[in-house]
Formats: structure tokens, C-alpha cells, sequence
């Protein structure tokens, strides 16, 4: 079968994963790489072994043999480039968050669903194969009727205030940063795992360091906290560096989830726990093999992820045996694998159930990050207006 050919757009940290990702699969070609300038794009293009490089995007998106395009720029392109791939007719897969609001993301969903490509939205972490077991055990009742979930999202990337990335400019980022861009995994992740959908939102937003100092060299975060030389310009912030979101359910269960940036120690810990009925369960993404099951009347257990062991339903989320344990790389790559197995199989998002995140998930994520925004500024419960675009 002729390969799956593809083109990636942006080459900052999370492209060159998706492209080692794809390139795992076996059944799909990179051939294209476009980037914000032709010198750029020629660079990381021979760096990367991308036979073409493009200077403008919208050259790339001329090339009919590129049947797929990964979007895997700064999140204020991300609206502009995403409709551009739908309006060429490529298939798209798209960093979050999906836009930088719920009318650019309403309007995307409705537009890809008019052209009839399959979109897909990096909601990685549904995708880890101790993630995939739990939905599975979740949906066969293994832990009872769902009451409760809370949680974090924790990093400490921006803990100092030399630190400093584009996410923190508004204009560049969006108006989150830090519920947008790791408080969405979180919701996404706990919506997938419990089937339910987050109704309503009370936030309460901070930001811990409202002064940063940006390194005049252009240096980003990391390098220079270290740099006593370094100069800096005085930057305000404007975006939240952390935030705590109490949330009901749509069935009317309960939950609550802490993200922050300037947590000291915490790397990329995403973690959440369901307290259900008869069971709970616990599960960090950096031990992402281990899931914790709590009980009332017997010794707790920690169920090692292995295909032996896991529900029929998540065994081919799994890809080695016990023991040899998967991780983040291969999350993305089981996305990956997902995304371009559906369309392999020639199947259609209208008429068949994905198992990986679309922009209907994407725009959901947006549809909550509004309703947080709104909630911390008024001080009230929001509802979340997903609108006649999302269906469960």
C-alpha cells in the first residue's frame, strides 16, 4: 500500500515529536516542512531528512501529493493556519488549544465537518496505555458510579522570574496560558477516562510573578535564569501562572483540579483520582506504568501496566510486555497510530467513532477555558456553552 504522505508546519519543540512519532508507524512519508522563512525551513528541513522545505505554509498546502498536515505552530496561528489546511482539503492534525477562542474553534469544527476531512487535536494524554485501561474499567464499572475526581497539573518551567517564553504574551498565547495550554490535558484526560463532560466551572486564577524579566539576547526560558550577565527587559504578565477550578459534571458529580507553572519539582506532572463507588484509582504521567487502585475492605493494589493484565478493550494501547515501560513518546505515537489507521481504513468521522481527540474535543476544550476565564472574573459557577457544535 502507498504510503500516507504528510507535511508538518512549525518546528519548535513539539514538531520534531510528531515527526519522530509518524515516523514510528511505518505506513507514513513526511515530505514536506514549512516554516516562517525559506532559510529556516531548508535548515530544519535537512536537519530533520524532510526532502522539502517551504518558506510559506501556504506553498506547502499547493503540493497534491500531501494528503495530511500536522499544525505545529504558537497557538495565535493556530486559527488561520487550521482553516487554510481544511479549505485545501487536507486532513489535519492540530496542537492545542485549537484556536485562541470558542468562536474561532465553533467555527473550525463546523468547517472541517462541511469539507469532510478527518481532524484530529493533540490530546495526547488519553492516549497512555495505563489511561486507556482505566476508561476501559471505568466503562465496565469496575470502580462503581463515578462521585468524585480532583487533581493537578503540575511544572515549574516558568518558577523563576527570568524565565520567559512566548506563551506568556497574550497576543501570542492567548489570554490563558496556564489553564489553556496544561489545564486542558487535565479536563480532556478526566472527560475520556469518566465518558462525562465538564458542565460548569468555578476558577480562581493567580499570577504569582506579575513582573518577569525577559533576556535582551532573545534567549528563552531555562537558559538564561542561570546568566548573571544577561540583560533583561521589564515584562508585566498578564496571564495566569496558576489556577484551581472547582467543577460539577454534567450528571451532577463533582471535582476539582489545580494547574500551576512555579511548582518547584514538578516537571510534567499530570495527575488526577477517581473516587467511585466501590474502587478508586490514581494516575500520575511521570510514573506513567503505575495506576494506584484504592479499596474500603482490602489491600490497596498497584496494577503495573501490562497487556497480560489489562481489560480486552485497552490490550492494543500497549505495545511491549510488562515491565518494559511506555511513556510520553509513545502516547503520541499511539495517537499517531489511531489518526492514520482511520484514515487508512478510509473511514469517516460522520459516520464513524474516533479513538483519538477531534476538533469537537478541541472546541470543547476552548468552550471550558472561556467559561474559567469568565468564572475568575466574575467570581461566580459558569456553565460551559459548547453551543450546537459538540455532541457527546
Amino acid at each position: 500500500m502507498e504510503k500516507i504522505k504528510v507535511g508538518i508546519i512549525g518546528t519548535g519543540f513539539i514538531g520534531p515529536t510528531h515527526i519522530e512519532a509518524i515516523r514510528r508507524l511505518g505506513f507514513v512519508e513526511i515530505v514536506g516542512l514549512a516554516e516562517s522563512n525559506q532559510e529556516s525551513a531548508e535548515k530544519k528541513a535537512a536537519e530533520l531528512g524532510i526532502p522539502n522545505a517551504y518558506g510559506d505554509y501556504r506553498d506547502m498546502l499547493k503540493n497534491d501529493e500531501i494528503q495530511v498536515v500536522h499544525n505545529c505552530t504558537p497557538n495565535h496561528l493556530h486559527f488561520e493556519i487550521n482553516k487554510d489546511i481544511i479549505l485545501a482539503g487536507k486532513h489535519v492534525i492540530s496542537e492545542k488549544p485549537l484556536a485562541m477562542n470558542s468562536d474561532e474553534s465553533a467555527e473550525l469544527l463546523e468547517l472541517a465537518k462541511k469539507q469532510g476531512i478527518v481532524h484530529g487535536v493533540n490530546f495526547n494524554y488519553r492516549q497512555h496505555a495505563s489511561v486507556q485501561n482505566l476508561q476501559s474499567m471505568v466503562a465496565n464499572n469496575n470502580l462503581g458510579n463515578v462521585n468524585l475526581v480532583h487533581g493537578s497539573y503540575l511544572q515549574d518551567w516558568l518558577l523563576y522570574e527570568t524565565d520567559y517564553n512566548w506563551r506568556l504574551a497574550p497576543g501570542v498565547g492567548g489570554k490563558s496560558r496556564a489553564v489553556a495550554d496544561i489545564g486542558s490535558h487535565w479536563c480532556d484526560t478526566v472527560q475520556f477516562v469518566t465518558g462525562k463532560k465538564i458542565a460548569e466551572v468555578f476558577a480562581d486564577l493567580a499570577i504569582v510573578i506579575p513582573m518577569r524579566k525577559k533576556a535582551k539576547s532573545g534567549i528563552a526560558t531555562f537558559s538564561a535564569s542561570s546568566d548573571m550577565e544577561q540583560e533583561y527587559d521589564d515584562v508585566p504578565i498578564n496571564t495566569e501562572d496558576y489556577a484551581s477550578v472547582l467543577v460539577r459534571f454534567e450528571d451532577g458529580s463533582r471535582g476539582v483540579f489545580t494547574v500551576s507553572q512555579v511548582s518547584a519539582g514538578r516537571k510534567n506532572r499530570l495527575s488526577f483520582e477517581i473516587n467511585g463507588s466501590k474502587s478508586s484509582a490514581f494516575w500520575n504521567q511521570e510514573e506513567p506504568e503505575k495506576l494506584w487502585i484504592g479499596h474500603r475492605d482490602r489491600a490497596n493494589e498497584i496494577l503495573l501496566a501490562d497487556p497480560s493484565l489489562f481489560t480486552a478493550e485497552a490490550r492494543s494501547a500497549i505495545n511491549h510486555p510488562g515491565g518494559h515501560n511506555e511513556g510520553w513518546p509513545d502516547a503520541l505515537k499511539n495517537m499517531m497510530f489511531n489518526f492514520y489507521t482511520f484514515i487508512k481504513e478510509g473511514k469517516n468521522l460522520n459516520t464513524d467513532k474516533p479513538n483519538f481527540a477531534t476538533f469537537e474535543d478541541g472546541h470543547l476544550s476552548m468552550c471550558i477555558t472561556d467559561a474559567i476565564l469568565e468564572s475568575n472574573e466574575d467570581q461566580k459557577w459558569v456553565k460551559v456553552q459548547v453551543g450546537k457544535e459538540v455532541h457527546s
